[in-house]
């Protein structure tokens, strides 16, 4: 992406235009080079379906067009999953109605509630409070640009070269403020575990699980790896009943806003 520099002057043509906007240009402008690549990628899946239909004597006319499909197809599909992860940033879509779809269709099942949009008492606004019998998260959604690194060093999260402390420090004085005020209302002893949803970037975890990054008291996913985190890390093992009396409570002392 276009940056700007002390020590070197900037070119006019990369003034006044915000990152996502060039990356919506360099990815227009890259549109004949992909045809390209993919006309190959068709003349090598012809020629395996050549192959294959030599070796289990089945039809080449059938075969070749065939590999040819299947092989521009899948480049095809790549494409548009990468340029598609990029849709938060580039203000195409909405982070918290991607990740709330995606909490309800992998944890309604399993007896979680999600409520959207909350203002915590003195702390930031929550895009979702999930709430379910291994217990309770404050769930958040920020997005960077494809080619930003979110990884943790040490004990530090860092953006890039950027420290993330003061991202963590946010969610993770959120969750505590809300662990301590349900815990109040509700009579029922509450830890909320904060969670970032992450859209665009790439988390870098060596050795660690995939798509996750901890650090610094926060949890960072990809959303599709979400609910998969707030099934793992529950352990509260709260009935029925008190995740029916912690939501009535939430959704009672936290204002709406959205």
């Amino acid at each position: 992406m276009p940056g700007k520099s002390i020590y070197v002057e900037q070119d006019e043509k990369f003034q006044g235009s915000s990152p996502q906007w060039w990356y919506e240009q360099f990815w227009i402008e890259a549109r004949p080079s992909r045809v390209r690549r993919r006309r190959w990628i068709a003349g090598v899946g012809a020629v395996a379906g050549l192959l294959l239909a030599m070796r289990f004597a089945l039809s080449p006319v059938l075969m070749a067009p065939l590999g040819a499909a299947v092989a521009a197809g899948g480049d095809l599909f790549l494409v548009w999953w990468d340029h598609e992860s990029t849709a938060v940033w580039r203000g195409k879509r909405r982070g918290e109605v991607r990740t709330g779809k995606l909490l309800r269709r992998g944890l309604r099942r399993r007896g979680y509630n999600v409520l959207d949009g909350r203002a915590v008492p003195g702390e930031t606004s929550i895009d979702h409070l999930v709430i379910g019998p291994g217990g309770v998260w404050l769930v958040d959604n920020e997005a960077w640009g494809p080619d930003v690194y979110i990884a943790r060093y040490g004990d530090k999260l860092f953006f890039e070269e950027k420290s993330g402390s003061s991202v963590a420090k946010g969610l993770t004085d959120a969750a505590a403020t809300m662990s301590e005020l349900l815990s109040r209302e509700s009579g029922v002893e509450v830890t909320v575990r904060p969670l970032l949803a992450v859209h665009g970037g790439r988390l870098f975890t060596p050795g660690g699980p995939r798509g996750v990054v901890v650090a610094e008291g926060l949890i960072l996913a990809y959303p599709r790896v979400a609910p998969r985190v707030v099934l793992a890390g529950g352990d509260a093992g709260y009935d029925a009943r008190q995740v029916e009396t912690l939501t009535r409570t939430a959704a009672r002392i936290l204002r709406r806003v959205f």
